[in-house]
């Protein structure tokens, strides 16, 4: 299938993945502006993101009915749910509305992720293509471009509640894209009493997996301007371009990987992405400027952009054909425990060991992925 038939193919969750990309490369982009609003230390800041995961966990659970209910819609309304959402945080500066404005972040992010991973292994396996890797390029793109933008916006001092406005906007155009005629999601039903799941342990060694490349990915795009400007001393448009640089080198290796997932064994493949992104990591820790941390955000994107799909792909690929739906929602759960506590985490490690030590614990959390996957090889046969 042609690159432009691919993108047809996954036209409606890839704008899904897209506009998720942009609120988050907004919203990390805007961070250190966000931390100067609300007057806290990184500690303080990290413990105020944690109301985000809990939000997403509890919308992650009711995802699947939500999904089999809102039917076709599913997908659009979620993504415009999530563009609201984004767009209050920068307006307030009380530090309790503003984590009421992260609850609602974090519950639209559970939401939305959960349908369009599901949405993706459904088209995978009707169309027999390979789209994880396309469509979470969509999510790195979305996010470096829009990371680049508000760097722009930022450099002209404009306010946070005006800047996140800009990727808001974004999203809700993204979100009548991704209106499908055909896109309600099938297989999100728990099976009739009685009868058993059929998930297994796939979707939860898949999820481990994606929990800690989640984990690395997004806590290191949500702190890398931090580490840039107040570590390293750049500015804030050079602050920007740390987010940037790490989805950007996303997103093209995971296009480049749309074309290499068939070629390579996708135990290989994650074995590899986790060592390399591992030496990013360090790299990144060990900067004494700006330009090094960049070099150190390239590798570390090189590698993560594989895991996450590749993980995804093997959940569905191993699953029974009536429980796909469900063993990606499951996974989704699992490995965005990641994504939301990753940010926090690293805040809370960065208090005590600096931003340093948290790269050099992203690192060392990479290390167990060559385990997990040799055991989900294993259990999938």
């Amino acid at each position: 299938m042609s690159p432009l038939a691919l993108i047809a193919t996954a036209r409606a969750p890839l704008a899904a993945f897209a506009a998720m990309g942009a609120l988050w490369g907004g919203f990390a982009a805007t961070l250190p502006d966000l931390k100067a609003m609300l007057g806290v230390s990184e500690g303080t800041l990290g413990l105020m993101l944690l109301g985000t995961p809990l939000a997403g966990v509890a919308a992650m659970l009711i995802a699947a009915q939500a999904g089999s209910a809102l039917g076709r819609l599913a997908l659009p309304l979620a993504v415009a749910a999530m563009a609201l959402a984004f767009a209050l945080p920068g307006h307030l500066a009380a530090p309790a509305l503003f984590v009421l404005a992260l609850l609602a972040c974090g519950a639209t992010t559970g939401l939305l992720d959960v349908l369009m991973n599901a949405r993706v292994a459904a088209l995978e396996a009707a169309r027999g293509v390979h789209l994880m890797n396309l469509c979470h390029a969509g999510y790195s793109l979305g996010y470096g471009i829009s990371a680049i933008i508000v760097g722009f916006l930022r450099a002209e001092a404009l306010p946070p509640g005006l800047v996140m406005a800009a990727p808001a906007a974004v999203a809700l155009i993204l979100a009548l894209v991704a209106i499908e005629r055909d896109g309600r999601i099938e297989g999100l039903s728990r099976p009739p009493r009685g009868v058993g799941s059929g998930l297994g342990v796939v979707p939860l060694i898949g999820g481990a997996i994606v929990l800690i490349a989640f984990m690395s990915e997004h806590a290191a795009e949500a702190w890398s301007a931090l580490h840039i400007e107040k570590t390293l001393g750049g500015s804030p448009a050079e602050g920007a371009m740390g987010p940037a640089t790490i989805a950007l080198t996303m997103a093209a290796a995971r296009l480049g990987g749309q074309a290499i997932i068939a070629r390579i064994a996708p135990v290989r493949l994650l074995m590899g992405g986790a060592a390399i992104s591992a030496a990013g990591a360090l790299i990144a820790a060990a900067a004494t400027g700006p330009a090094m941390a960049y070099a150190g955000f390239v590798v570390m994107g090189i590698g993560s952009s594989v895991i996450a799909p590749t993980a995804f792909s093997l959940v569905g690929r191993l699953a029974r054909p009536e429980a796909r739906a469900r063993a990606i929602a499951r996974a989704t759960l699992y490995g965005y425990f990641g994504y939301f506590f990753g940010p926090p985490t690293l805040g809370l490690i960065a208090e005590f060991a600096g931003l340093r030590g948290a790269f050099v614990f992203a690192a060392v959390a990479l290390g167990f992925v060559p385990m997990l996957a040799r055991l989900i090889a294993r259990r999938g046969g």
